[in-house]
């Protein structure tokens, strides 16, 4: 199986990445090549499988990146939400016509590739009191939103049209992210619990009881490959699912954090930002993901198992990218 992963240097491209040389396979059939691809080349995870990267505009996606026997794509590639709300230019031009060159460049394979889109949450609007059924309109309340939606609405049509097989993840907030914070709005709620568990102070833009929609980066990993092969017949022309996250308020998450690092949440300034608030706050706080589990994507684990989570897999490798440790 031949797999591209455009986005490839990010967060959860590089999750991605590590787990399938890690394995070897997926969905049961051996993993033949891997293609990493990003603005930049991506580090090249040691795997049993060759492992290529390519550097460039996902605009002017070079052909390489995503070559003619490709089975599966993630695209992963995507300018974050407050980025995108600060310059619309930019966000339009990666977010939507990115995904267009994407979509052309499946177009001139021999065979439709499954691509495995990363959406958000943030294509949907409703705020602190909605919790929202799958059958739910995409109002979305920020450019990003707007783009992510466009970008799947592309999507099933090209499935439609048999170009590719496409399924889009609505991805929630995923915690708790390692390295430093992006410029995503949602960079906050990584924030108060990575910045206190290395011992550092977080800003905190929102009250304690704001309720955000999350999941961990293990179980974004998962519905990932899960959606890699999946059989989306059922889908028909929807391909868009809502994955199982859960629903956790800020106090939620500083218990959980005081109770794998006792005092850390003490490190938690509550610093007001209208901006991000405003970004935020316009997101839906929960969801009903039926069609998610009838189509075999994995429930949440509890929420101080994904701080733990943290602990074990990535509060080293952040320490020692802070402390400027190239081996990190």
């Amino acid at each position: 199986m031949n797999i591209t992963i455009l986005g490839g240097g990010g967060f959860l491209g590089r999750r991605i990445a590590a787990t399938l040389a890690k394995h070897g396979k997926l969905g049961g059939k051996d993993v033949t090549r891997l293609t990493l691809f990003d603005i930049e080349h991506p580090p090249v995870p040691q795997a049993p499988f060759p492992v290529r990267t390519v550097a460039g505009d996902i605009v002017s996606l070079p052909a390489d990146a995503i070559p003619e026997d490709t089975d599966v794509v993630f695209h992963l590639a995507a300018v974050v939400s407050a980025a995108a709300e600060a310059d619309y230019d930019l966000g339009r031009r990666v977010n939507v016509r990115g995904t267009d060159a994407v979509i052309d460049a499946c177009r001139a394979l021999p065979r439709a590739p499954r691509v495995v889109f990363a959406s958000s949450v943030a294509s949907f609007s409703g705020g602190q009191d909605a919790v929202l059924p799958d059958e739910a309109r995409q109002v979305p309340a920020n450019s990003y939103g707007a783009q992510k939606a466009a970008a799947e609405l592309m999507l099933a049509d090209a499935s439609r049209r048999g170009f590719l097989d496409a399924v889009s993840l609505r991805l929630p907030t995923v915690i708790v992210r390692p390295g430093r914070p992006n410029k995503a709005a949602s960079s906050f709620v990584s924030a108060i619990l990575r910045e206190p568990l290395l011992g550092l102070p977080a800003d905190l833009p929102v009250t304690e009881d704001f309720a955000v929609w999350v999941c961990s980066p293990r179980r974004a990993t998962s519905w990932f490959l899960h959606a890699a092969t999946l059989d989306t017949t059922p889908m028909g022309l929807d391909r868009s699912v809502n994955p199982p996250g859960m629903s956790v308020t800020v106090a939620h998450m500083l218990q959980a954090l005081e109770e794998v690092r006792p005092g850390a949440a003490a490190l938690v300034r509550r610093v007001q930002d209208p901006a991000i608030a405003s970004i935020v706050g316009s997101w839906p706080a929960a969801f009903e993901p039926l069609r998610a589990k009838t189509l075999g994507f994995e429930s949440h684990e509890p929420l101080v198992e994904v701080v733990r989570a943290f602990v074990q897999d990535d509060l080293e490798a952040t320490r020692r990218e802070r402390a400027g440790d190239p081996a990190s």
